[in-house]
């Protein structure tokens, strides 16, 4: 018998770690075999063992990879699994990448980009295919030798160690794909993402910013029935509250003028999401959430809910009673479980809180190690955000909309395929009527 071994060794095994008792075998048979008597032996395929580069793609049905590095040719994104004959261009996407852009004020970075995309693929005639679609950002403002300093010496609280820890090599400039510029690609991929959830069941994503440091918004200073985007796009922070506004302005001020960073707290709100999304028992929907948003640069916390704040209060203050609406449907009286039960969302508005660490680049003198393992002091240089919060909010956005967008096929594709039940069920589809009328009740 003769048979070739093609794959490479895998975590130090052999090349013919377990093939030498088949040999043998195979040796054996031959010697017994006669004119009279033959065993055919097909040579064994041995497949290749591979190991996959993983954390650049999120979804399962509506899949989104992201690509680039800060101060690379570009950024952006491939889509698979939009439904096609859907209308969609470069203005589609381009309104959020204008609010997630830099240089947008005096209280965000001062690097200046455009950040105007290309659809590339996945886009015929103005309407979708069905297959994948390619949104490319170049690059235009970039200043590599900012980051000089940086080949050789570790930023504090940045992930240059880490990234040489895992790879052994990385992207000095501009911190590579660490850098918030990947989530270039997120942001446009979530507008896609928001368009079908709007025209499918009418479902919104709104965030806002809630906390700047030790400046925090009450929460019944927001409806969140009557909440709309203009609101939150009326100032250069994004809180929907003017008085909390210049309160936040002034505090990012503060420290911006001292080379200093802070940081703060993004609000996102659901509203007419369709109940039923999410799966027991790992697939739950704030569960789903939370790794969507903890992807996201520089986050360190997620409340969903009443969160932390529940603890402190009994079964019988926490639990959201039900009653009948005027239009005999199941509601419930309060809502600190955040719309969700179970995991599975229940129609009510779904609310969460996202917790943004301080920006690690500042302009003060930090102590820090080298790649070459010495001590030293360090200014970080470059380009970056006194405050991440403000540009933030519509990356929350894109990133819950890409969740709930994966989460609403999922659901379709299960429990949608025959009619449903509807003396327990509800239609996916929420009409602009019932939209309206659920906000005027709250108005």
């Amino acid at each position: 018998m003769a048979s070739s071994l093609s794959s490479k060794p895998f975590l130090g095994a052999s090349r013919t770690d377990g093939l030498s008792g088949l040999c043998s075998i195979s040796s054996d048979l031959r010697n017994l075999s006669s004119p009279s008597v033959q065993f055919l032996i097909r040579p064994r395929t041995v497949r290749k063992l591979q190991v996959r580069a993983a954390g650049n793609t999120y979804g399962n049905f509506f899949r989104v990879t992201t690509f680039g590095e800060s101060h690379g040719g570009g950024v952006g994104c491939v889509i698979d699994g939009c439904p096609p004959r859907m209308p969609l261009s470069e203005a589609d996407l381009q309104g959020d990448l204008d609010r997630r852009r830099p240089g947008q004020s005096r209280i965000t970075t001062p690097r200046k980009e455009t950040d105007t995309c290309q659809i590339l693929s996945g886009v015929h005639e103005g309407v979708t295919t069905g297959t994948p679609i390619l949104v490319l950002v170049p690059n235009t403002d970039q200043r590599g030798r900012d980051y000089d300093e940086m080949s050789i010496a570790y930023r504090p609280s940045h992930a240059d160690r880490t990234y040489d820890l895992k790879y052994g090599v990385r992207s000095v400039q501009g911190g590579g794909r660490s850098s918030a510029r990947e989530t270039i690609g997120r942001v446009a991929a979530g507008a896609v993402a928001k368009k079908i959830l709007k025209a499918f069941s009418g479902t919104e994503v709104l965030a806002y910013v809630s906390q700047v440091h030790k400046v925090v918004l009450p929460e019944e200073s927001v409806n969140h029935y009557t909440l709309a985007l203009d609101q939150v796009e009326s100032n250069i922070v994004r809180c929907p509250d003017a008085e909390y506004a210049e309160k936040m302005i002034a505090a990012i001020d503060a420290v911006r003028v001292k080379g200093e960073s802070i940081g703060g707290v993004v609000t996102c709100i659901v509203r007419n999401c369709p109940p039923g999304l999410g799966s027991p028992v790992f697939d739950k929907l704030e569960a789903e959430f939370a790794k969507a948003v903890l992807s996201l640069p520089a986050t360190k916390g997620f409340e969903f809910g009443s969160g932390f704040a529940g603890t402190f209060l009994t079964g019988s203050e926490h639990n959201d009673e039900f009653y009948l609406d005027e239009q005999g449907k199941i509601r419930t009286k309060t809502n600190r479980s955040g719309g969700t039960q179970g995991g599975i969302s229940n129609g009510e508005i779904i609310n969460m809180r996202i917790a943004f660490k301080p920006t690690a680049t500042i302009s003060k003198k930090q102590n820090t190690v080298t790649r070459d393992k010495h001590e030293i002091e360090l200014i970080a240089r470059g380009r970056h955000d006194p405050c991440v919060v403000p540009r933030a909010v519509p990356m929350v956005e894109a990133t819950i909309a890409l969740a709930l967008v994966d989460q609403l096929m999922a659901h379709y594709a299960q429990c949608h395929m025959f009619p449903i039940n509807t003396e327990l069920q509800e239609p996916l589809r929420v009409t602009e009527v019932e939209a309206a009328e659920e906000a005027a009740l709250h108005s």
